[in-house]
């Protein structure tokens, strides 16, 4: 069974920083793309950055030049740093993850989540 652990959430003013973590871990056998996403109060949820498994990254618009996603293979971490927040950026973030359980079996799983106030 695989587990997506989150930390890193809280409250910033804006402009401040923050960094998201999340770790998988179980009975992994390769990870493939790694991302985060994130959900506003009454928004549906809407791509932040994702990373490939050879460290291609891609954002959404509205978070290019101010965030940044990196991952480390080794411990089955992806991370999100993110420099001048604003209050648009208040969310829950979720980290999501795909990848292989054995040769034939792919997983794709959902974190729990973890919430950004930004204030203003």
């Amino acid at each position: 069974q695989v587990q997506l652990v989150e930390s890193g959430g809280g409250l910033v003013q804006a402009g401040g920083s923050l960094r998201l973590s999340c770790v998988a871990s179980g009975d992994i056998f390769s990870i493939t793309e790694m991302g985060w996403y994130r959900q506003a109060p009454g928004k549906q949820r809407e791509l932040v950055a994702v990373i490939t498994d050879e460290g291609s990254p891609n954002y959404a618009e509205s978070v290019k030049g101010r965030f940044a996603i990196s991952r480390d293979n080794a411990k089955n971490t992806v991370y999100l740093q993110m420099n001048s927040l604003t209050s648009e950026d208040t969310a829950v973030y979720y980290c999501n993850v795909h990848g292989l359980l054995d040769f034939n079996d792919g997983f794709g799983l959902w974190g729990q989540g973890t919430q950004v106030t930004v204030s203003s």
